[in-house]
């Protein structure tokens, strides 16, 4: 499936502590640029899914509504991702977004309180994002297309399992896991990702023994790079790209090396293509041995949870089938 990855802003409103997104400085997409983007996406190459980045894109409102209500309208556009801490999110916005049929809404959340706000510390007079979340949780609960993503911070990875128990507990049931990538793990915390991704499977498992639904995002992606998503990807500048790595500030240097033309000159179908290939070559350029190592163990833990997974997941849906059947 080809994918429009538009960074609307690289604006945000928290500092979590293993973000490694450049956020000041910059510009943001205009809606003009972003009805460029639609239209180039959809006519050279063919269009498919749109993901909405940041930063946090909800900081630039216009450009996300403008972006879905135009997306909405294209025959060939078949899903419209919104990544968001949640902040900006309100009773308004939900009603707006639960009125749209092709919008799949993803809030980033790491479990318990105390580890939500332990990672995510906001900016000056910003009010507390979990405190935040709980007060319209009733609201995102009845979103039909909501995703929890759980990130995994290497110190969180000691109790993975509580916070996946706690997000339960609140009542969501579709999630996307994600632990720290391009960051270090020592080989105890890696452990503890492993250890605690088998408690989060048993616990998975005997929902889907019973019958009960749970969605795990994972077993349905595959990426050529960890955590960096590829595409047609447009950068908060206008540059456009075939991966999102530049997104991280230790690998922003790289964006000269990726970038192959921008929204005036647009590269081809072939020459995203090819550029999109060379993308993990230039990552194991520029970091340090010890980061692309511990980036692969992670990476390597999340593939065995999902291999893991996936013949319970398989049992369960011919389960389901013959229920309905």
């Amino acid at each position: 499936m080809n994918s429009l990855i538009l960074i609307v802003t690289r604006s945000c409103n928290l500092r979590c502590s293993y973000c490694p997104t450049v956020k000041q400085g910059w510009p943001s997409l205009t809606t003009e640029d972003i009805s460029t983007a639609l239209h180039l996406f959809v006519e050279k190459f063919g269009g498919g899914e749109i993901k909405l980045f940041g930063g946090e894109p909800l900081l630039a409102p216009e450009q996300v509504r403008h972006t879905i209500r135009q997306a909405e309208s294209m025959a060939s556009i078949s899903k419209i991702y919104l990544s968001t801490n949640g902040l900006g999110l309100d009773l308004d916005w939900l009603a707006f977004l639960q009125r749209q049929s092709k919008v799949i809404l993803t809030i980033s959340m790491d479990g318990r309180p105390s580890d939500h706000r332990k990672m995510r510390r906001a900016l000056p007079g910003i009010a507390d994002v979990y405190d935040h979340l709980m007060a319209i949780k009733q609201q995102l609960l009845a979103f039909p297309k909501l995703v929890i993503t759980q990130t995994i911070a290497p110190s969180l990875a000691y109790h993975a399992a509580q916070n996946f128990s706690h997000l339960c507990e609140l009542g969501f049931r579709k999630f996307n896991f994600l632990p720290g990538y391009f960051i270090p793990w020592r080989p105890e915390q890696l452990q503890a990702l492993r250890t605690n991704f088998a408690q989060i499977r048993k616990w998975i498992e005997q929902y889907w023994r019973v019958g009960k639904y749970l969605y795990v995002r994972n077993l349905f992606i595959q990426a050529p790079t960890p955590f960096f998503n590829t595409g047609l990807i447009v950068d908060a500048d206008r540059s456009i790209h075939p991966s999102n790595l530049g997104l991280s500030g230790s690998l922003d240097g790289l964006r000269v090396k990726t970038q192959i033309g921008d929204l005036d000159n647009p590269p081809t179908p072939e020459a995203l293509s090819d550029a999109a290939q060379r993308v993990n070559k230039l990552l194991q350029e520029e970091l340090s041995e010890k980061i692309w190592n511990s980036t692969m163990a992670a990476d390597a833990e999340l593939t065995r949870f999902c291999r893991q997974l996936w013949p319970s997941f398989l049992r369960y849906r011919k389960s389901r089938e013959v229920m309905v059947s």
